[in-house]
């Protein structure tokens, strides 16, 4: 079993910066592929980043590329997402997503992740 939890949520104003972090426990972190979806009111889940633990290769949604990063620390077992010049339409609740089975272009589907956290809301005013 893997725990997340999403923090960095909140309120903001159109073009400012926004770091959300999900914290993992209960396995081995660096073994984990991990992956960053996100949820507007009435909408599916989507993706938006993921990032695999071989090789580091890093999937980006095109709606954020350019804008959003994410990153790893496996010393802390955490995960960021770094979102910049943040828009109204980026506003949802984001979750954490964890998978040890896949590693590629499957990262950037919701089916392959065991393990998702409880979500924080972002909410990004005009």
């Amino acid at each position: 079993q893997v725990q997340l939890v999403e923090s960095g949520g909140g309120l903001v104003q159109a073009g400012v910066s926004l770091r959300l972090s999900c914290a993992a426990s209960g396995r081995t972190f660096s073994r984990y592929s991990m992956g960053w979806f996100r949820q507007a009111p009435g909408k599916e889940r989507e993706f938006v980043a993921a990032i695999s633990w071989i090789s580091y290769t890093i999937y980006y949604a095109d709606s954020v590329k350019g804008r959003f990063t994410i990153s790893r620390d496996n010393a802390k077992d955490t995960l960021y997402l770094q979102m910049n010049s943040l828009k109204p339409e980026d506003t949802a609740v984001y979750y954490c997503a964890a998978t040890q089975r896949y590693t590629g272009v499957q990262l950037i589907t919701l089916t392959p992740y065991e393990y998702w956290g409880q979500g924080t809301q972002v909410t990004v005013s005009s």
